[in-house]
C-alpha cells in the first residue's frame, strides 16, 4: 500500500515537474523570441537612423556654393520598389549597416523656400534666412527581407547670409582692441571666443561661439579691461576677469544672466571653403562672375584678360579682352608696391574701378552684361593673377584704386546696384571706397590690406615708417579673408605661445603710420580660415628695418613696426541686416529638426 502510494506520489511530482519544466521552455523561448526581436528592432532604428543622418548630410552639404538638392521623389504607394525609385538628390538610396539594408528617400515641401526671420530666442535669433523643409523616410529591411523599422524626419535647412555678423568666424576669434571699442552687432565663431580689452570693450548683439568662451587673451594668461555684453533686456552687464586677473572659460551655465545673448558649446555650422574663390570652372564665385579678369604672367609681357568658361575650361574672351584694351587706364599691372609685413615687391593686377565701370557701359555687347545687371542681386567681379605661383605662397596682389563712388563717370549711365569684389589672391584698397551714393559692397580675398588715401605712389613704400604717413579714409563693404592664428594653433593646444595675430581690430592690414588719423568702417568681418598665398605674420613692435633698392632686401632688424594703427571709427553695417546685402554674399548652412516620428511597420 505505501509502496503504491510513493509511486503514484512521485508520478505526480514527475509530472508536475515537466509541467514547470515544460512553461519554462516555453516562457525562456517567449523571452528569447521577445529579446531577439527587441535586438533586430534596435539594431534596425539605429540602421535606419544612420540613414537619415547620411540623407540629411546630403542635403546639407549641396547648398554649399549656392546651389540646392534637386530631382523627384518616388510615389509614396511602395516605395524604392521596381520602377518607383524617383530622380537626383531626391531618389532613393540604398545602404548596409550591420547586416541590415536600409532603403532612404527624400521629399521637398512644395512651398520651398520660404524667406523667414530666425524667433527671439533661438540661436542665430532675428537674422533673415533661406529656408528649406524635406521629410526623410528610411526603412530598414532585416536578413529576411522584413521592415524591421521604418522612420521619419521633417527638417529645416536654413541658409543664413555671414554678412548679418559684425564678426563670423571660422576659426579662433580675438576681439582685444586696446582703445574703447562698441561692437553693434553679433559675432560669432566656429571655434573658441577670446574677449579682452585696454579699456572697455562693448557687444551689443547676441555673442555664439561652437568652443568656448574665454574671458582673455589667448596669448598669454592675462586679462584686463572692461568687457560689456548686452542681454535680453538690452543693457549690458560685464563679463569679469578672474580674481588674479588670468584668462577665464565660461560654461553655459555662468552666463544664465545673459539669456540667449550668449550661446556657448553650440553646433558649428558649415561654411564654403576658401577654395570657393579659386578661378576654376565649377567654383562657386569664378562661374557666377559677371566679369573675370585675370593678369597673365606667362604671356610676355605680362598681359590682362577678359576669361570665360567654355567646356569645363578657362579661355580668354577675345572679343571682351579688346574692348577691354582699348579702355585706356582701366587696368593694368605693376610691381613697385614693397610689401613690408610680406617682404617682397607685389606683382599687382591694378584696377581703376570707375574706370572699369565706364568701360563696360561702353561696351555691354562685348561684355555680355550692363552695369544694372541683377542676376546675382547686382555685380560680381573675379579679379586673379595667373602665374607660376598662384596655387602657394607668392608675391601677387589685385589692387582696387578710384572707388570711392561705385559707379560710372558717364552721363546716363545706370548705377550699379551692388558690387561684390572676389580674388583668390592679395587685395588691396587704395583710397576712399563707397562712400559716396552707398550700395551694397563686399571684398572676398585671401587677405585684406589697406592703402590710405595719401598713397598716390609706391615709392614711399620703399621708405621708412615714419615716411610713410597715412591720411584719413573711408571704406563701406563687407569683407571675407584669411587671418593668422595666434600661437600657431587653432584651440587651447595654442595658448601662451605668443605670436598674437592681431585680433579682429587689426583685420585690415596696414601699411603706413596712422597715428592721429582715421579709418571709417561700415562693413561686417567675416574669415573662414588663413591666407593660403601671404604668409608673414603680424607684428606690433620692434625694429623697423631699412629697405636696399639695389638687393631688393631689408638690413636690419626685419618685421615689426610696419605700421602704426589708425583711429578706428568702425561699426556694423545695419544695412546688411535689413536686406541689402552685397551680390551673391556667402552663406552658413544648419539644420533644425521638427519632427521624427517610428514606425515598426509600413502600413
Amino acid at each position: 500500500m505505501r509502496k503504491g502510494f510513493a509511486l503514484v506520489s512521485t508520478l505526480i511530482m514527475l509530472v508536475v515537474l515537466m509541467a514547470l519544466l515544460t512553461a519554462y521552455f516555453v516562457l525562456t523561448r517567449v523571452e528569447l523570441g521577445t529579446t531577439q526581436a527587441s535586438v533586430r528592432q534596435t539594431t534596425g532604428f539605429y540602421a535606419a537612423e544612420a540613414g537619415l543622418n547620411l540623407r540629411a548630410e546630403e542635403i546639407r552639404a549641396k547648398f554649399l556654393g549656392y546651389n540646392r538638392p534637386q530631382g523627384t521623389s518616388p510615389s509614396p504607394t511602395n516605395p524604392c520598389q521596381g520602377s518607383n525609385w524617383g530622380s537626383g538628390d531626391f531618389a532613393c538610396k540604398t545602404y548596409t549597416f550591420s547586416g541590415r539594408t536600409v532603403r532612404t528617400y527624400v521629399v521637398e515641401d512644395p512651398n520651398n523656400p520660404r524667406n523667414v526671420t530666425i524667433p527671439p530666442g533661438e540661436l542665430y535669433e532675428n537674422l533673415d534666412a533661406q529656408e528649406y523643409r524635406y521629410t526623410l523616410f528610411s526603412e530598414a529591411l532585416g536578413p529576411d527581407g522584413r521592415t524591421e523599422v521604418v522612420l521619419e524626419l521633417v527638417f529645416k535647412s536654413r541658409l543664413v547670409p555671414m554678412f548679418q555678423f559684425a564678426a563670423f568666424y571660422n576659426k579662433d576669434l580675438e576681439i582685444l582692441p586696446g582703445p574703447d571699442m562698441t561692437l553693434n552687432g553679433r559675432a560669432h565663431t566656429n571655434g573658441d571666443l577670446y574677449l579682452n580689452a585696454g579699456n572697455t570693450l562693448t557687444i551689443q548683439g547676441q555673442v555664439s561661439t561652437a568652443g568656448t568662451l574665454y574671458r582673455g587673451r589667448k596669448d598669454d594668461n592675462s586679462c584686463g579691461g572692461t568687457v560689456n555684453i548686452y542681454k535680453e533686456n538690452n543693457q549690458p552687464a560685464p563679463l569679469p576677469c578672474n580674481r588674479q586677473n588670468s584668462r577665464r572659460s565660461f560654461s553655459q551655465g555662468d552666463v544664465g544672466a545673459w539669456g540667449s545673448r550668449i550661446q556657448i558649446g553650440v553646433n558649428p555650422v558649415t561654411v564654403p571653403p576658401p577654395e570657393e574663390l579659386d578661378p576654376l570652372p565649377g567654383k562657386t564665385y569664378w562661374e557666377k562672375a559677371e566679369l573675370r579678369l585675370g593678369l597673365d604672367l606667362f604671356s610676355t609681357p605680362p598681359t590682362v584678360k577678359v576669361y570665360r568658361v567654355q567646356g569645363g575650361a578657362n579661355v580668354n574672351d577675345v572679343i571682351a579682352t579688346t574692348a577691354l584694351n582699348a579702355c585706356v587706364g582701366a587696368v593694368g599691372t605693376s610691381d613697385t608696391f614693397y610689401n613690408w609685413r610680406e617682404g617682397k615687391r607685389i606683382r599687382m593686377l591694378d584696377v581703376d574701378l570707375r574706370k572699369l565701370l565706364d568701360c563696360v557701359h561702353l561696351n555691354p555687347l562685348a561684355f555680355g552684361f550692363r552695369l544694372d545687371d541683377d542676376t546675382e542681386g547686382g555685380l560680381v567681379f573675379h579679379f586673379t593673377v595667373f602665374g607660376p605661383d598662384s596655387n602657394r605662397v607668392n608675391n601677387y596682389g589685385v589692387r582696387i584704386k578710384n572707388g570711392a563712388e561705385i559707379a560710372s563717370t558717364l552721363p546716363g549711365a545706370p548705377r550699379p546696384r551692388g558690387l561684390t569684389v572676389v580674388t583668390d589672391q592679395a587685395v588691396y584698397i587704395q583710397g576712399d571706397f563707397n562712400k559716396t551714393n552707398w550700395i551694397p559692397a563686399a571684398f572676398l580675398a585671401d587677405s585684406l590690406n589697406i592703402l590710405s588715401n595719401a598713397w598716390t605712389n609706391d615709392a614711399k613704400s620703399y621708405q621708412t615708417l615714419s615716411q610713410r604717413v597715412a591720411s584719413d579714409t573711408e571704406v563701406n563693404a563687407a569683407f571675407l579673408s584669411g587671418t593668422d592664428i595666434t600661437g600657431g594653433e587653432e584651440g587651447p593646444s595654442g595658448q601662451n605661445k605668443g605670436n598674437y595675430n592681431g585680433g579682429l581690430e587689426n583685420y585690415p592690414r596696414f601699411h603706413e603710420t596712422w597715428s592721429g588719423k582715421t579709418l571709417t568702417y561700415r562693413g561686417s568681418f567675416v574669415s573662414l580660415g588663413t591666407p593660403r598665398h601671404v604668409n608673414g605674420p603680424w607684428c606690433g613692435t620692434g625694429g623697423r628695418g631699412t629697405y636696399d633698392p639695389l638687393t631688393g632686401r631689408i638690413s636690419g632688424r626685419r618685421g615689426c613696426n610696419i605700421y602704426d594703427p589708425p583711429t578706428r571709427n568702425w561699426s556694423y553695417e545695419v544695412r546688411f541686416s535689413q536686406g541689402q546685402l552685397p551680390p551673391l554674399s556667402p552663406r552658413f548652412v544648419y539644420l533644425r529638426q521638427e519632427r521624427f516620428l517610428r514606425e515598426f511597420e509600413r502600413p
